[in-house]
C-alpha cells in the first residue's frame, strides 16, 4: 500500500506537538481492518491531545482523532469485507491507538460499527463522538423513566458539539429544552435547534441552600464543577441528571438531600467504553427514530486535513460552536 498523510502527535521537551506526516501502514497500530477514512471530526478531547493541554496521550508518537468513518480496504475478520462502510468512535482510538486524522486507519474489528442505514459517512461524523454521547445520555434518561411530563430538560454547555446535538435530539423526542450557554450571540441558533429558552451562564444565580426551588425535570451536563452541584439542588422530584463532561472542573459539591428528599438521580455516561449492544443500538436509533432533524445546522466548520493543525486553539479558547468536520 502506498504512503498516505496523517496528523501525528509527538512529545518534544515534555510538550505535545502535532504535524502532518507521510506514513505507511507499518507505522500504524495493529488491527484486523484497514480503512480508507472519508471523514473525521474535532472534539474537545482531540484539542487537548493535540496541544498537550490535557494529558490524553501517554504513548508517542500517535495519530490523533477519536472519530472516523470510511470504507474497508482490507479485513482479516469475517464480519467486514472490502467496500463495507463503517464508523469508529471511542475505545482507545486516537488516544492509545492510532486514530482518525489519517487518510488510512487500521482498527481492531471489535471497535467498528457498520454504517447504519439512514446515515452516510459524512452524517455519521456530524454526529461522531458528540452525537453518540448525546444518544447515550438520552438512553440513560429514558431507561430511568424520564418523560416530557416531568418538566423541561436543561442542557449545559449548549453551544458545544454534544450540547447542540442533545438540544435537537431532545426537542425532536417531545421534551421541552432549556439551553444554558456563555455565548449570548448563539441564542437564536440554539432556539433554531429546538431550545424553548436560552439562559446565559453569566446571569445564573445558583444559591447556596442544600435544596433550591425545583426548576428542571432533568438535565444533561457537560460542564461539571459548581454547575453540576447546582443542578442537583434544582432538579424536580425524580428528575435525572446525566453527567458527561468537566469543562468547569472535576469537583462536585452537593449533599444527599436531593437524592433522599426528591429522589433525584445522577447518571454517568462514558462514550469511550460502553457495552457493545448499547453502542450498536444507539447508533441504529441515531440513524432512525432518533435522527436529529437539524443535523446539517449543527455543522459550523468543515476542514481539510491540511487545515487541521490550526484548528485546535479555538476549541481550547471556547470559540467553536457545534461540530467541525475533517474531510479526508
Amino acid at each position: 500500500m502506498p504512503s498516505f498523510t496523517a496528523y501525528r502527535i509527538h512529545q518534544q521537551d515534555g510538550r505535545s506537538q502535532g504535524r502532518l506526516e507521510s506514513l505507511t501502514l507499518d507505522d500504524l497500530s495493529p488491527g484486523e481492518v484497514v480503512l480508507r477514512v472519508a471523514w473525521s471530526g474535532i472534539n474537545y478531547k482531540d484539542a487537548l491531545a493535540a496541544t498537550g493541554a490535557g494529558r490524553i496521550i501517554r504513548d508517542f508518537p500517535r495519530v490523533g482523532g477519536i472519530d472516523a468513518s470510511g470504507t474497508v480496504l482490507e479485513s482479516a475478520d469475517d464480519r467486514f469485507h472490502p467496500g463495507d462502510e463503517v464508523l469508529v468512535t471511542g475505545f482507545g482510538f486516537g488516544v492509545d491507538h492510532d486514530g482518525g486524522f489519517s487518510e488510512i486507519a487500521r482498527v481492531p474489528a471489535d471497535w467498528l460499527v457498520p454504517l447504519p442505514a439512514g446515515l452516510d459517512l459524512r452524517e455519521a461524523m456530524i454526529l461522531g463522538t458528540a452525537g453518540f454521547t448525546a444518544g447515550l445520555a438520552l438512553r440513560r434518561l429514558l431507561d430511568n423513566h424520564q418523560s416530557p411530563a416531568m418538566g423541561p430538560i436543561l442542557v449545559t454547555g449548549a453551544s458545544g458539539g454534544v450540547g447542540s446535538i442533545a438540544i435537537n435530539l431532545l426537542a425532536d423526542q417531545g421534551f421541552e429544552v432549556v439551553a444554558l450557554t456563555g455565548k449570548a450571540a448563539q441564542a437564536d441558533w440554539l432556539r433554531s435547534l429546538g431550545a424553548s429558552e436560552v439562559l446565559l451562564r453569566q446571569d445564573l444565580e445558583m444559591g447556596e441552600r442544600p435544596l433550591e426551588q425545583g426548576r428542571w425535570g432533568g438535565a444533561l451536563d457537560g460542564v461539571g464543577g459548581a454547575t453540576l452541584g447546582w443542578l442537583t439542588r434544582t432538579v424536580r422530584p425524580w428528575g435525572n441528571i446525566v453527567s458527561y463532561g468537566m469543562a468547569a472542573g472535576i469537583e462536585l459539591q452537593t449533599t444527599v438531600m436531593p437524592f433522599i428528599l426528591r429522589g433525584a438521580a445522577l447518571l454517568g455516561v462514558t462514550s469511550a467504553d460502553c457495552p457493545a449492544a448499547w453502542r450498536d443500538e444507539v447508533w441504529r436509533r441515531l440513524a432512525d427514530d432518533w435522527r436529529p432533524s437539524r443535523l446539517e445546522d449543527i455543522v459550523s466548520h468543515e476542514l481539510t486535513l491540511e487545515q487541521l493543525p490550526g484548528a485546535f486553539e479555538d476549541y481550547l479558547q471556547s470559540r467553536i460552536t457545534g461540530r467541525t468536520l475533517v474531510r479526508l
